[in-house]
């Protein structure tokens, strides 16, 4: 019985990544047509210049994010498929279930993760 718990657990974290992979590929196109759309160059006015040089910025780093985050993603619904999701890649040890419920793209059991975040 336990097996079809744990079972339906991670099929709702596949129903949550499913979605959350959706959301950010569609942050990512409309951040790309936003970016498109403010060019600096086209002002006489310095400070009106640095604001979309600013925003430009900005929004690059926040495109990067969402790139970042969704290759997570992508890279937790792959290893859904192979059959290695909640199994921590630096031990081998599973992935304690509430980790996964609170990160479901943890690629580390904490203990790995506390390790490398101290290196």
């Amino acid at each position: 019985m336990e097996i079809k718990a744990k079972s339906k657990k991670i099929e709702d974290l596949r129903a949550y990544l499913e979605a959350e992979k959706a959301r950010l590929q569609r942050e990512i196109a409309r951040s790309v047509l936003t970016t498109d759309e403010e060019r600096a160059g086209y002002s006489n006015h310095m400070a009106e210049e640095a604001t979309v040089v600013f925003e430009q910025a900005r929004n690059v780093g926040l495109r990067r994010s969402q790139e970042l985050l969704l290759a997570q993603v992508e890279d937790a619904l792959k290893r859904m498929d192979e059959g290695t999701y909640g199994i921590c890649r630096r031990c081998g040890q599973p992935i304690d279930l509430a980790r996964l419920r609170a990160l479901p793209m943890a690629s580390l059991c904490l203990s790995c993760q506390e390790h490398q975040e101290i290196r």
